[in-house]
């Protein structure tokens, strides 16, 4: 576990945003007309980015489990489910307005002498009595907008799956302990701080609930709280970026809670939670809807009870702005006689990098380009693969380096003669010779022993 106070990386959160913008990783919303707070848009890099993060999540949650399998649940839900779940009572955040510059902040992010004087830390205007802001969005479903036909964008995606628990035991033939992961879209209507893509109004969460017997929770939320911290290992992260909160205060939910938090440019925030839940939320769908949620032990004498449920949950967005935060590197090199360079680099683990190989043909005439262009349609089916052709060697190196790309392959004259290229390593900047039918074989030997060097 990391003893690190403060943040101590290159990386800001400027020039994190910029570099997003700048190599088409995550873009502002409707930003032709201004914006929109509290959204972003994904691109090409960027997508690929958080595809792949999810497939490491997904393969860590279900494939390398016989007993967690997978749901899509749907984002609207039956109105009753949010009274269930607690989220029309208790889902609030107390919110102050300012009278003059029309600002509005959660009370908790306020100073507390701001708050005795009613003062508005942007402006110095008066502020409103707190209230309780309920996070939902709220909407209609159909023509007429009255109570019978509220209906809520998700807040979270768990209830999705706790109100498919029995259907899942009986179409797949579960037995207890076992898993459901999910992920997907939630919707929260509340304060967008301005840390990028940290905290947003819709986002995706990763989840996976894990049901236990009663009496064998604390063991397996222990076990998980192993399992998840390893899971960022295998990613490459900076482990003394990482560190354990244990929640004091529980929600109402709540036997036990831990969350891991990465230290992000701005500070210490949460990535995942691990959660005791108890049975709290299939006893209140019990409860709400009249359906029996009791689990029915065959191989115990038939035994009957609700089982507890181990949570893990992280956020998908949140994730791909760790990773970027993660991986940003500058650093000064000497390249052929420059003792006075720098590069922005990103230093993803290839199986998170949006691109895994360009190929770089040294000019575009004699059928370089044509020979580079085969090439990488052999390594297309295998492999996230670039062509880039414009401009100084050089110059291409450094747009791969910021895009995080681990590897380039040169196609130069002598690929001509002798059937080979150059193989550049984007961590170490190192070039070998490597012969075209053995470079898709040497890329799978590199992947799979990559460590990080920063």
């Amino acid at each position: 576990m990391s003893e690190l106070t403060e943040y101590q990386g290159k990386a800001t959160m400027e020039k994190i945003t910029s570099l997003a913008k700048r190599r088409g990783f995550v873009f502002q919303s409707s930003e032709i007309y201004g914006g929109q707070s509290g959204a972003w848009d994904y691109g090409p890099l960027g997508i690929e980015l958080k595809n792949r993060i999810q497939a490491m999540w997904w393969k860590e949650m279900t494939r390398l489990h016989d007993n967690i399998v997978g749901l899509d649940a749907a984002i609207f839900m039956h109105p009753r489910t949010w009274e269930a779940s607690g989220h029309v009572e208790n889902f609030t955040d107390p919110l102050v307005d300012c009278k003059k510059c029309k600002a509005r902040f959660r009370t908790d992010m306020i100073s507390e002498e701001n708050l005795a004087a009613k003062k508005c830390p942007d402006c110095g205007g008066e502020l409103t009595d707190a209230r309780n802001f309920n996070l939902m969005f709220k909407s209609h479903i159909g023509p007429a907008e009255d109570t019978a036909s509220i209906i809520y964008l998700r807040p979270e995606t768990a209830q999705g799956i706790y109100v498919n628990y029995k259907n899942i035991i009986q179409s797949n033939r579960m037995k207890i302990p076992f898993g459901i992961a999910q992920v997907g879209k939630a919707f929260r209507n509340e304060i967008v701080t301005k840390n990028f893509i940290f905290r947003t109004c819709e986002f995706e969460q990763m989840e996976m609930q894990y049901f236990v017997k009663p009496g064998t929770d604390e063991e397996c939320f222990n076990d998980w709280r192993n399992q998840r911290w390893a899971y960022y290992e295998k990613l490459g992260v900076k482990m003394d970026h990482l560190r354990w909160y244990k929640h004091e205060k529980l929600a109402h939910y709540a036997k036990d809670a831990y969350d891991i938090e990465y230290l992000f440019p701005m500070g210490w925030r949460e990535l995942e939670g691990i959660h005791n839940r108890t049975n709290y939320d299939l006893g209140r769908h019990a409860e709400f809807s009249g359906k029996d949620m009791q689990y029915i032990d065959q191989d115990n004498n038939n035994e009957r009870y609700i089982p507890f449920i181990i949570e893990t949950s992280a956020g998908l967005t949140r994730n791909v702005l760790m990773i970027l935060c993660d991986a940003y590197d500058e650093e000064q090199v000497a390249e052929k006689g420059n003792d006075d360079d720098w590069r922005t680099v990103l230093r993803f683990h290839p199986d998170l990098a949006p691109v895994t190989v360009a190929i770089l043909p040294l000019m575009k005439k004699d059928g370089l380009a044509e020979m580079a262009q085969d090439i990488r349609k052999n390594l297309q089916d295998d492999y996230a693969t670039d062509y880039d052709q414009s401009g100084a060697i050089g110059r291409r190196y450094r747009r791969q380096d910021e895009a995080g790309t681990p590897f380039c392959v040169t196609v130069d004259y002598e690929s001509k003669e002798d059937k080979t290229v150059t193989l550049r390593f984007r961590d170490s900047m190192e070039q070998v010779r490597v012969p075209i039918e053995e470079l898709s074989t040497r890329l799978r030997q590199e992947i799979k022993s990559y460590k990080r060097i920063k």
